[in-house]
């Protein structure tokens, strides 16, 4: 235990440092390349890619009789690439769906690498054993010229993405735009599908060649939950990555006979469930309370806006109790005593015993509601050619989203008129 906490958490041991750095320094690279790749919406082009991979190993292996990383990474990119050429050439020349041709090529490329690597090991090769690591990864089999060649590589791939990600992010989120102002677009999008093909080759040792999909997406599907910023979800990403790769590499060194892949894949999915429903920005849980968030708004607002409508039969504004706020909403008196206390707390209306009235804040928001509510029944009458008995719950729920912006737009196209569809007064901001 004593020797596990010195080598492994407090990095005592040098082989350790150097095999985790490299591991991180690849989930890093990955997932970045990964956000990219899942904003494109090319998700499964890396499932594709990772399959494909194999082939290209088992060849550089035939024709080196080597294990040498690098001969083993430009087959790899080769046979990446070529898989990818493969896939786009079928969805332009045929009548193939785009998901039938990744499942063709996957499926094609993969079962040639698993018929290559079966061929090697009858062969009795010098070198061969170790290669069959490369289909679920194993971070302790690196050795020192493994760390360098994957570590250099990761980082170039970071760089690259860091120096060009403004123009990233442009092709990525508006193609046409990227493409009037002068950028080589498809120079890019050919530099993107590079680099995740690069980055997929680098991590084959580590996580490999079945599991590297997972790495390259999930990362950044879980990071989708937290943000809507891509420099954030990048951030979000690599350390979902490296929390995963950290401890898929500590189950590997504390087990030598469990691959790291799988159990980084279990890490992955771990964390990607928690940024489902904890999310911040589209977790479940957030989009419930955002859910009974607006549902309370749009209740309040309706209560608010039938001070107005009472005004109109009563000819002033004065106190009402909540039994005529219950009759005139609809809503059960809980809901309606709910609202008002809400409305209070935003100094919307004020309560004296009994009775509940609307101050000048209160006023003017309650108008605006009406307002919004008469000009857009006006407006689809007008625009939609529709009755005005049919107008009403069009209305009623698109008052609550039209933004100041909005009423001002409808109020010139209408040319401010000053009666809805049912000859009902529209009230104004006094002048």
């Amino acid at each position: 235990m004593n020797s596990f906490i010195e080598d492994f958490i407090l990095l005592g041991d040098a082989n350790v440092r150097w095999v985790l750095l490299a591991v991180l320094l690849m989930s890093s690279s990955t997932s970045i390349v990964g956000c990219l790749s899942f904003l494109r919406k090319r998700a499964l082009i890396g499932d594709a890619v990772s399959h494909a991979i194999l082939p290209g190993i088992c060849l550089s292996f035939l024709l080196t009789q080597s294990k040498d990383p690098v001969y083993l990474m430009v087959g790899a990119v080769i046979t990446g690439s070529l898989s990818i050429w493969c896939i786009d050439f079928i969805v332009s020349h045929t009548k193939l769906k785009p998901d039938t041709a990744l499942a063709l090529i996957l499926s094609v490329f993969y079962g040639i690498g698993i018929v290559l690597l079966t061929h090697i090991q009858t062969l009795g090769m010098a070198g061969q054993s170790g290669l069959d690591k490369f289909l679920f990864g194993k971070a302790a089999s690196m050795v020192a010229s493994d760390v360098r060649l994957f570590s250099t590589t990761s980082l170039i791939i970071i760089l690259t993405v860091v120096f060009g990600f403004s123009a990233f992010r442009m092709v990525i989120f508006d193609r046409g735009y990227a493409t009037s102002v002068g950028l080589p677009v498809k120079k890019i999008e050919l530099l993107i599908t590079f680099l995740t093909v690069l980055a997929i080759a680098t991590g084959i040792q580590a996580i490999g060649v079945v599991l590297m999909s997972a790495m390259l997406i999930t990362p950044a599907a879980a990071a989708r939950y937290w943000t809507h910023s891509l420099s954030k979800m990048m951030i979000i990403a690599v350390i979902i990555a490296g929390i995963s790769a950290y401890l898929g590499t500590l189950v590997s060194y504390i087990q030598p006979k469990m691959p790291t892949g799988p159990w980084v894949v279990v890490f992955l999915t771990f964390l990607a469930f928690i940024s489902i429903i904890f999310g911040a920005k589209r977790g479940r849980l957030f989009s419930v309370y955002r859910r009974l968030q607006n549902k309370r708004r749009i209740q309040d607002e309706n209560v608010l806006k039938s001070f107005y409508h009472l005004k109109e039969s009563k000819e002033e504004f004065r106190s009402f109790t909540a039994s005529e706020l219950v009759e005139k909403t609809g809503y059960t008196r809980l809901k309606v005593k709910a609202s008002i206390n809400r409305l209070v707390a935003s100094n919307l209306v004020k309560r004296d015993k009994h009775f509940i009235s609307v101050t000048e804040t209160g006023i003017e928001e309650s108008k605006r509601l009406v307002r919004i509510h008469r000009l857009w029944e006006l407006y689809i009458t007008k625009y939609m050619n529709l009755p005005a008995d049919h107008v009403h719950d069009d209305a009623e729920a698109i008052e609550h989203i039209i933004t100041p912006e909005l009423e001002q737009a409808l109020i010139k196209e209408l040319g401010r008129p000053e009666v809805d569809p049912h000859n009902t007064p529209i009230p104004y901001k006094a002048q």
